[in-house]
């Protein structure tokens, strides 16, 4: 945690998506944390967007991304640019020396992401992606519930289920990036389904699957872009998850985990209810005979601010670590996201040969 006496992580927003207007929330409200920049390819686009979203005036506005990167008050970059653009810029922001907070999918296939990751292991920088669920303190305590050798109440999870759905409009549809091929290609699968491949690898401590399939009846656009699809997922053990994400379908962000000894479901995994609490419920030791003589009980996690904000608190401390302290890059945050992408790249691949297993084995 930070204190007061600890130097603000001057963080520059690079491109002005619409998520970039949460995240910039974020940065205000992170205790260690400051927005120093933002940059657009246009001036005057930069400025609008500083302006709607409350910019102090001593935040800089550069009228291109290439001026940000060589602002020496900027540490730290968040980039939420189309996915296509994102191994040139974020390579070019780690080849500049600033800190990586970047949009998810990280990039169009791994090995595009591995670029972006030796760039950053060559400059010592950190990066980390923008999967804001996973820094909610109720996220920790899902954690213990599944591995703490304390608690471990459901046992051994043997099944996982996780979905990200939105029901998007026609305009949506026809014009959104989410949907080009040439700039997030990856459509629901890389921005809905990125959060449910992370949940359920999540629930399995972010051990790889060894096979990974799609489900029949993936939705397409005209342009080959997903707009729907499901897949599986299996380790040799015997566990195994599913996964399910659309534009095309009503809200659903759920997790559920079934165990030995228990049942484990969050219902708003993505994005909580409420800002200030989010909630769980278990349901443990339930027998064949009379399965609800244990009803599920709902567990409550505060928070003092909301996910997003964590997320960039937690990605301040880190780069402060290694700024003032001479520490070196936590290598967990893009270890999770070679995993999160190689499942993506493995189920697109097995939409692409009509559902075939595909292994990860040695990937």
């Amino acid at each position: 945690m930070a204190t007061v006496t600890d130097t603000p992580i001057r963080i520059g927003v690079m491109g002005c998506a619409e998520i970039a207007r949460t995240v910039s929330r974020a940065i205000d409200l992170a205790p260690n944390a400051t927005i120093a920049a933002v940059a657009s390819r246009s001036l005057e686009k930069a400025k609008t967007f500083a302006t709607a979203n409350g910019y102090k005036q001593s935040v800089k506005i550069h009228g291109s991304y290439e001026s940000i990167l060589e602002d020496p008050e900027v540490d730290a970059l968040y980039i939420p640019l189309p996915t296509s653009l994102h191994v040139e810029w974020a390579v070019r922001a780690a080849e500049s020396g600033k800190h990586i907070l970047l949009e998810k999918p990280v990039a169009m296939n791994v090995a595009e992401f591995d670029k972006i990751v030796a760039a950053c292991e060559k400059n010592g920088v950190q990066m980390m992606d923008g999967t804001m669920w996973a820094h909610h303190p109720r996220t920790a305590k899902l954690k213990e519930f599944l591995f703490d050798s304390d608690l471990f109440l459901i046992g051994h999870a043997l099944q996982i289920h996780s979905c990200f759905s939105l029901a998007v409009d026609e305009d949506f549809l026809k014009n959104d990036i989410r949907v080009k091929p040439n700039l997030d290609g990856l459509g629901a699968l890389g921005d809905l389904g990125w959060y449910a491949i992370r949940a359920a690898l999540f629930a399995n401590n972010f051990e790889l699957p060894k096979i990974v399939a799609a489900s029949p009846g993936t939705v397409l656009n005209e342009a080959g872009v997903i707009l729907s699809c499901g897949a599986s997922l299996s380790w040799e053990d015997g566990r195994t998850a599913s996964i399910y994400c659309s534009f095309l379908a009503n809200v659903g962000m759920e997790i559920s985990a079934v165990g030995t000894n228990g049942t484990l479901c969050v219902q708003d995994f993505v994005i909580p209810f409420e800002e200030t609490h989010a909630t769980f419920t278990t349901c443990l030791k339930s027998g064949f005979n009379d399965p609800w003589v244990s009803r599920p009980t709902e567990h409550s996690v505060k928070t003092e601010i909301p996910q997003e904000a964590c997320m960039v608190r937690e990605f301040a401390r880190l780069v402060g670590e290694i700024k003032n302290k001479g520490a070196e890059p936590d290598g967990f945050w893009p270890n999770i996201s070679r995993k999160t992408q190689l499942v993506v790249d493995a189920i697109k691949e097995s939409v692409e040969k009509n559902c075939q297993q595909i292994s990860l084995s040695g990937r």
